[in-house]
């Protein structure tokens, strides 16, 4: 009988083992994870003070920001959030500020179509009427 338990008993610390396994693994992923973002912001941070302007994100990744500050600098950390990554708008009328905001929701819809291989006809026929009435918005003034 000894020979039955040698099975169990060995499945047993296999499972152990690979349940602590398991949590270094999903503990790693984080710790990279967070280190990637943080780097990532870094990098956004300097391209922005250095360059002017603002780095977009690959469409995988549907928002991203970085916000620096006085506390995040004296620390010399960069704060990662989860949000939309549009730069502040230039003061404009009620009527273009609207359409902006239109445009970058009908942007988001078309990449969320586009990376689930939805239909992106309408959206994208939706896209340029939205921009055309931008244009003629700003034209006139707003």
């Amino acid at each position: 009988m000894a020979q039955a338990e040698d099975p169990i008993t060995e499945y047993r610390k296999w499972k152990q083992h690979g349940e602590l396994l398991r949590t270094q693994a999903r503990q790693a992923m984080e710790l990279r994870f967070k280190e990637l973002l943080t780097e990532a912001a870094q990098i956004s941070a300097d391209y922005q003070t250095d360059f002017g302007g603002v780095l977009k994100p690959p469409p995988q990744v549907l928002a991203f920001k970085a916000k620096s500050g006085p506390k995040t600098a004296a620390k010399g950390k960069a704060k990662v959030a989860v949000v939309d990554s549009k730069p502040p708008a230039p003061a404009a009328g009620p009527k273009v500020a609207a359409l902006e905001r239109k445009l970058a929701t009908a942007k988001k819809k078309l990449d969320a179509a586009k990376a689930s291989g939805g239909s992106t006809k309408v959206l994208e026929d939706k896209l340029y009427e939205i921009e055309d009435e931008l244009r003629l918005a700003q034209s006139v003034g707003g």
